[in-house]
Order: C-alpha cells, then structure tokens, then sequence
C-alpha cells in the first residue's frame, strides 16, 4: 500500500510537473506572438497598435527586458513620454550600461529641456553595450549629443566631441559630409575641409560635396582651392546659385588682388591704382548714402582727406619708382574697406572682394 501511494504521489507530481510546464510554455509562445507582432509594427512605424500588442506580450511576461524596451519604444511614437520614462527608468536600474535605453532617456530628457542630464545619458549610450552594429549606433548617439550642445550653445564641448568623433571615423561619405558640416556649424573650416575631402576621395563628382569644400576654403582663404572646387560644383550642379555667386566672388579676389604671387610689377601697379579709386568711390557713396542706409558708429573722420591727400601720388608713374607708396596707397585701400563695411551698408562686389583681400594679407 505504501509503494502504491508513493507511486501514485510521484504521478502526480509528474502529472502537476508537465501540466505547469505545459502552461508555462504556452503562456510564453503567446507572449513571443503578441511581441513578435508588436515589433512588426513598430518597424513600420504604427506606434499605437505596437503599444497594445507590447502590453499583451507583458502580460504572459511582466518582466520580460525585450518586452518593456520595445514598449517603451512604441509609448515615445505615441507621445506617452511619462509612462515611457517609467519603464526605461526601471530597464536602467538593471541594465545601467544598455545602450538602447540611455539613448531612449536622453531624448526624452533633452525634449523637457533637462540638458546636463541628457548630456549624461548621451554619454553613457556613446560609451555603452549595443546588440547589434555597436560602432554604428554610438556614432549616432554622439551626433545626436553634438546636436545637443550646439543648441544650446555650448560650442567648445560640441567642438570637442567632433573632433572625438573624426578621429574614429569609418569609411563612409556619408559620415564625412554630415562631420564637415558639424565643423562648419563651429566654424572650425580647417577640419570641415578635411571632411569634405574624404568624402570627395569616394565621390570626386558629389556636387554637393564639392560646394562644401569649395566654402570652407572660401572661408579659410584658399581662394584657389576654393575656385577649383566652386567651378567643379556649378558644373556639377547648374542650379546652385550660392556656390555661382561665390565663385564669382572667388574669381574677382584672385583677379584684383595685387599681392597674388606670380603678378608682374605692371599689371600690380595697375591693380594698386584700381584698388584706390574704387575705395575713393566707396567713401562718396557712404558719405552721400549715410541717410539712406546708415549704420551706427562714424567712419574715421580723416579717411576722406587722407584719401584725396594721397590721391595725386597714386599714379603708374609713381608707384614705378617709389615701392613704399604701394605698400602706404593699399594700407589705406584696406582701412577704408574694413570701416565702410561696418558703417556705410552693404559693400558692392568690387568693395567686397578688396576687404577679402585685405583679411587676407592683414599683418603682412
């Protein structure tokens, strides 16, 4: 009797085993179902029924990690950021170093405006785990942070995240132009150059990589460089009107400019006395237009006379034999330029090109 009973108790105990396991297994394929489903929509971007299907899978498995993310997800595509933030709070107690779910809290943070905060999730994604394409996703995490900074102004330690972000760079044009452009936003043109060439070493036709390196050498300049790279991009693309009107800029500067190398002693001279007419006509306009467009602040009051002191010297016979001269008429050029572009409106392009020029020879 008491191996009969003993034999019994272990049936059922199989019996209640299986039962339990049978149970368990089923509540766990319905959950894989309803999460499986949930993930489809969410890729196609159907935020509302992923939520409702993610919240069905949770039931069969309230702890499930995959689960909770992608519910947490879907609550963001809907605009639930609260009850998002809740479940990505508890995902980062256990998991603090998931890459996913820093990058989640970062956004949900930077939206509310809790900068420092997004700054340090931010972080923790660049520097976090990631199932999958792992350098991929921390370089967009580090976008984003540099996005982040630069709005809200904080252009040093944006600056320093690029520079960061260039030196791990992978072999993407894509990358490269999306990184020149951050450069270009922090006005350091020297690197946003480098970029723009890497990405044009993959595509030496990408107009619009070739008008990006065709500015910042404009920027930096490189008025050689950057007519090289300007021609290349209108050829490329007739409708960019903004790198037309730049190379024509670029075109002028290389064309009046006295100090190019190479220029023969005549046609500088030439040049020299162009320069000083146009500066002369630049101080009528602004004397007689100051009621038309002024700007606050007074041009020096002794341009003028100095201008029509020296006048009469400023002649090709002269600047033949007296050097200095050339050095005196120009310096004067430049200090024209440089006060009439504050104070007496916009310049003509003539007037732009020689106050290009004259940033471009300051301290020489």
């Amino acid at each position: 009797m008491l191996g009969l009973l003993t034999g019994l108790a272990v049936l059922f105990f199989l019996i209640v085993t299986g039962l339990s396991s049978l149970y368990h297994a089923q509540r766990a394929a319905l959950g894989e179902r309803w999460f499986k489903r949930g993930a489809a929509d969410l890729n196609a971007a159907r935020y509302e029924p992923a939520a409702t299907e993610f919240r069905a899978a949770l039931l069969y498995s309230r702890d499930n990690y995959a689960y909770q993310l992608n519910l947490a997800q879907a609550l963001i595509g809907i605009h639930q950021t609260g009850q998002a933030y809740a479940y990505l709070l508890n995902l980062w107690d256990r998991e603090p170093e998931n890459g996913q779910v820093n990058l989640a809290l970062a956004r949900i943070v930077a939206a509310r405006g809790q900068t420092q905060q997004a700054i340090r999730y931010y972080h923790d994604a660049v520097y976090a785990t990631w199932p999958t394409n792992e350098e991929g996703q921390r370089r967009e995490a580090r976008l984003e942070l540099i996005d982040l900074l630069f709005g809200t102004h904080a252009n040093s330690p944006a600056q320093a995240e690029l520079v960061a972000l260039s030196e791990n760079e992978a072999e993407e044009p894509g990358l490269h132009d999306r990184v020149g452009d951050l450069f270009m936003r922090a006005g350091d043109y020297e690197r946003a150059l480098a970029a723009y060439r890497l990405s044009l070493k993959s595509d030496p036709h990408d107009a619009a990589a070739l008008a990006a390196a065709g500015h910042a050498a404009f920027q930096l300049g490189q008025y050689p460089l950057a007519e090289r790279y300007l021609e290349s991009a209108v050829a490329a693309n007739a409708n960019d009107h903004a790198s037309a009107e730049q190379l024509k800029t670029t075109e002028m500067v290389l064309r009046i400019d006295p100090f190019q190398p190479g220029i023969s002693p005549g046609e500088r001279n030439r040049l020299i006395v162009q320069a000083f007419a146009t500066a002369g006509r630049r101080l009528m306009h602004c004397a007689q237009g100051r009621s038309v467009a002024p700007k606050t602040g007074p041009v020096e009051p002794n341009l003028g006379d100095e201008w029509t002191s020296l006048k009469p010297r400023v002649s090709l016979r002269n600047l033949e034999t007296r050097p200095l001269l050339a050095d005196r008429a120009m310096g004067l050029v430049f200090r024209i330029e440089k006060q009439t572009s504050v104070f007496c409106g916009s310049p003509t392009a003539t007037d732009y090109a020689l106050l290009l020029i004259s940033k471009l020879h300051e301290g020489s």
